[in-house]
């Protein structure tokens, strides 16, 4: 598992830092970059199918209503109100395993980072590629800013317990601005869930509501434990996921008030 995801991680991890004068940071936003933009093409098509299905409200609202005691034919029904505008509604699902699954190799390659300490050279060459290879007797360089990347990022408070620190309270405020975008899409949802007598849609509808709550609460949990490292490619990456997210919602929106402009 360590070479799928983890193992070239650590390579660009590597190569940006030398690339970037010994300095992790500077690696880990460039690294946290390339990841955002490799991932677009799955992003976007999730962001795009939220936005759509925001103004399918009514529509499904009526099929809710209409086929709401019979199950099959209600999903039959909303399958091809989906199909009809061109939205995949597993579409999120790959995005979001991914995007965990590339934040614990994170954890995985800082704690790799870490324990190298004063012989990084020769124990990070044997899972680096050529063109990353450290030089020998190299040290790492874990200061960026005011911040220790190897430790947690936690305000140490004296006399009481220690509370996240910038960079795991940005992160979470980013995470939940960007969740915050969605609440309109799981509104409509909500709303049409109400329109059947059956609680199926309804405990549906609550737990998706409740994950938008749910990832930022855990980036402050995580801040207990993972290194600052971690949370700052966290922090970059909440922060592209949040402009991605207003740039769809302009652009869907822009395409909607064309249309709607062009049928006049």
């Amino acid at each position: 598992m360590f070479q799928i995801l983890a193992q070239p991680i650590l390579n660009v991890l590597i190569l940006f830092y030398k690339i970037f004068f010994s300095n992790l940071g500077l690696a880990t936003i460039a690294l946290t970059a390339l990841v955002r933009l490799l991932l677009i093409p799955l992003t976007n098509p999730q962001m795009k199918s939220a936005q759509k299905i925001q103004e399918l409200g009514p529509e499904m609202e009526k099929i809710k209503t209409k086929f709401g005691k019979n199950k099959q034919k209600l999903m039959q029904a909303q399958m091809e109100l989906y199909k009809k505008h061109g939205i995949n509604p597993t579409a999120g699902c790959l995005p979001q395993i991914l995007n965990f699954a590339i934040l614990i190799s994170m954890f995985q390659v800082f704690n790799q980072v870490m324990r190298a300490g004063a012989s990084a050279a020769e124990t990070l060459n044997r899972s680096l590629y050529s063109f990353a290879q450290l030089p020998p007797n190299s040290t790492f360089n874990f200061q960026f800013l005011f911040f220790d990347l190897s430790r947690p990022d936690l305000i140490q408070i004296p006399g009481f317990v220690a509370l996240p620190g910038i960079l795991a309270i940005l992160a979470t405020v980013f995470q939940f601005l960007s969740s915050k975008m969605m609440m309109p899409v799981v509104k409509v949802q909500e709303k049409g869930a109400k329109a059947t007598e059956t609680q199926s849609d309804d405990i549906s509808t609550m737990m998706q509501k409740q994950m938008l709550y749910f990832f930022p609460l855990m980036t402050l949990i995580l801040a207990y434990t993972m290194p600052s490292g971690v949370m700052l490619y966290w922090l970059i990456f909440s922060l592209f996921t949040l402009l991605q997210q207003w740039l769809v919602n302009r652009y869907v929106n822009k395409g909607k008030m064309i249309t709607e402009t062009s049928h006049e």
